[in-house]
Formats: structure tokens, sequence, C-alpha cells
């Protein structure tokens, strides 16, 4: 890894205390194994998983919550190894956003030794749609910071698509 940024910054985060906390864990297989897949449309697991990692980290370290924690939490939050699509279309009972935290959990829980936080931030990271209340405010900020990177996933690789999902919606509302 020469160059590594996360989406929304031009920053190469190699040379960050972000990096020097998480690089055993990023260039790990497991991780390292989530390039293979595509997430958002426009982006891999892996960098979504950093994207959460990093600004999850960020926004705890100014709260002077747990930064390593959220961190750990957020790189490993969607550690699942399959097509979604393709899951979705064999399993139509199974929600997807319902299931994956248990996924990625147990996944985790192999590759290292997990705190209550982190746990609580893996596991419930889709709520509201899961039911189960977060425990921390680390879990609540994870939830936040996942939809947050999900939307600059999204839009931020092709600009013209959030005018062209705007204009359509206005189209829509005008029609009723």
């Amino acid at each position: 890894m020469q160059n590594l940024k996360v989406t929304g910054s031009r920053k190469n985060i190699m040379q960050s205390e972000y990096y020097d906390l998480m690089a055993d864990l990023l260039n790990s297989q497991e991780v390292q194994g989530l390039k293979k897949y595509q997430h958002h449309i426009m982006t891999t697991r892996f960098q979504h998983c950093l994207n959460v990692s990093y600004y999850n980290y960020k926004i705890c370290r100014f709260f002077k919550l747990d930064a390593n924690s959220a961190a750990i939490a957020g790189l490993l939050h969607d550690l699942y190894y399959y097509d979604t699509k393709e899951y979705t279309r064999r399993k139509p009972a199974v929600k997807h956003s319902k299931h994956h935290p248990q996924r990625a959990l147990q996944n985790a829980e192999k590759i290292m030794e997990l705190n209550d936080r982190e746990r609580d931030m893996i596991s419930k990271h889709m709520w509201p749609v899961r039911l189960a209340r977060p425990r921390y405010a680390e879990t609540y900020l994870i939830t936040l910071v996942d939809k947050y990177c999900a939307l600059i996933e999204f839009i931020l690789p092709q600009p013209g698509r959030f005018r062209r999902f705007c204009r359509h919606l206005c189209a829509k509302e005008q029609k009723l």
C-alpha cells in the first residue's frame, strides 16, 4: 500500500496516527479480502470500512470518546464475504440489512478479541433497522458515520448523479 485515502479527502492517511494504530488490522488478510466485494455501487467493501473507521476515529477523538475502539469497529463493521445482491436473490426472506451485522461480528471475533464497546458498535451499527438499541455513544456515532459514508460513496464519484436524483424526485412529486 503506497497511498491510502478515505473518500472525500485528498490526504494520504499512511502518515497518520490513525494508520499507526490500525496498520496491522488494515493489512490483515481478512480485511484485505474485502477489496474483492463491490459496495454502495461505486466502491469496495474495504474502502467503505476504511472510510467508516477513519471518520469514526476522528469524530470520537474530537468528542473524547473511545476512538481506538471506534476505529476497530468501523473497520470490522461490514466484515462479511459474500455479494450482497447475490445473497438477497438466493434468500429473499432474509433481510441483508438486519442479518449482516451479526455475520460481521462473528467474523471479527475470529480474528481478534473485541471489547464490549466494539461488539456493540459492530452488532448495532444498523440501528434503527435492527431494533436492538445501542448502549454507547460510539455506537450511535458509527450508525451516523456509516450512513454518511454510504452517501458520500454514492455521490462523490459521480457528482451529476445527485442532481439527477433530485430532479427525479421533483418530477415524481409534480406528477402527484
